[in-house]
């Protein structure tokens, strides 16, 4: 019984190979069909790699040191503080953390600001937005659009609804091609910011203004509460300063139009002791609006976190682009194939 089969093995085995050998000498026999369509691919190949632009890679990194939060003996004064209506701050906003800018560098509000801003391009200074859509040829497909052929973007008001159309459109667009934001280590507090594009100025300019207004807006979040305790504060102290610099101005004033005052005029010397005393009390009480004053900024500085930057794009910008020969050689092998695809399938 096992004989047979071995038999049967080999006999198909041989067919096999026998099979091969056959769609090989046909195959040979039309190299001249095969040559030319290797010849058209790489010659479509070597266009491919010539005509193709090249794209354009901007990295900016930069260190994000998180605030730390005060206490120890600002805890103190921020009791003292606080019984007079003034809060020091000093609690943390778990939404802003390090790893919600990554989210907040993509969110629409950052992305519309930063293409709606203007960019002095090789000494022209035009809107990220018309850009885009110049160097990416929307404007010649709209020239037929009467909608769409005057559309022009402003830095300034409210965007209309087709011009809020048009960018939600393009946000969508370069978060999927073009930014890229990631941390190079989830242990680490560096972040690498990419843009890639065919235009390279365009590439550039999104990274360095994304960054920066990205940048901004979290210091500003981060430190809102602090700024707005600090503004509260100063202004009580000016008013308080005010009123004590009154308060030393009438009783001089009062002294002065009677320097040689009666006693038994007590109505001014009334009118003295009680400018005298409000500007000793307000004194008092200016002294405790101006430490407290130091107290805040004390805070605000330790609140506000440190953002480093480690490296920024410089022209030339890194390039990537499709080499002529390895172009040429991938498409003639593709050509190839193909041709011997079509050969075998139509025998």
């Amino acid at each position: 019984m096992d004989k047979p089969q071995n038999n049967n093995e080999e006999i198909s085995l041989g067919e096999l190979a026998s099979t091969i050998r056959t769609w090989i000498n046909y195959l040979i026999s039309r190299w001249l069909f095969i040559t030319i369509f290797v010849v058209i691919g790489g010659i479509t190949g070597f266009l491919y790699a010539l005509l193709t632009k090249p794209v354009y890679t901007a990295n900016t990194t930069f260190v994000l040191e998180e605030s730390s939060s005060p206490g120890g003996g600002l805890g103190q004064y921020a009791n003292i503080a606080s019984m007079i209506g003034i809060d020091l701050g000093g609690a943390s906003n778990g939404m802003f953390t390090s790893e919600n800018i990554v989210e907040i560098y993509k969110s629409r509000r950052m992305l519309q600001t930063v293409l709606l801003s203007s960019f002095n391009f090789a000494g022209k200074n035009q809107l990220l937005i018309d850009r885009y859509l110049e160097f990416n040829r929307f404007r010649k497909k709209w020239e037929n659009e009467p909608g769409l052929k005057d559309l022009s973007f402003s830095s300034e008001g409210q965007p209309t609804q087709l011009q809020d159309s048009i960018l939600g459109e393009v946000i969508k667009e370069i978060n999927k091609r073009y930014l890229t934001v990631e941390k190079l280590d989830k242990k680490s507090s560096i972040i690498k910011v990419s843009v890639k594009s065919k235009d390279q100025l365009f590439a550039k300019a999104l990274t360095e203004k994304v960054v920066s207004t990205v940048n901004e807006f979290y210091i500003r979040t981060k430190t809102k509460k602090s700024l707005d305790n600090l503004a509260v504060l100063q202004q009580q102290t000016d008013s308080v300063r005010a009123v004590m610099n009154g308060a030393i101005i009438s009783g001089a004033s009062t002294i002065d139009a009677t320097p040689n005052l009666n006693p038994t005029r007590q109505i001014l010397r009334a009118s003295v002791q009680r400018s005298q005393f409000n500007a000793e009390a307000n004194k008092a009480m200016l002294a405790e609006l101006l430490k407290n004053l130091e107290l805040s900024k004390i805070t605000l500085r330790k609140e506000t976190p440190l953002i480093q930057i480690i490296d920024q794009p410089v022209l030339p910008l890194d390039e990537e682009k499709a080499g002529k020969l390895s172009s040429t050689i991938i498409a003639s092998v593709l050509f190839g194939l193909l041709s011997a695809i079509y050969l075998i399938i139509r025998k």
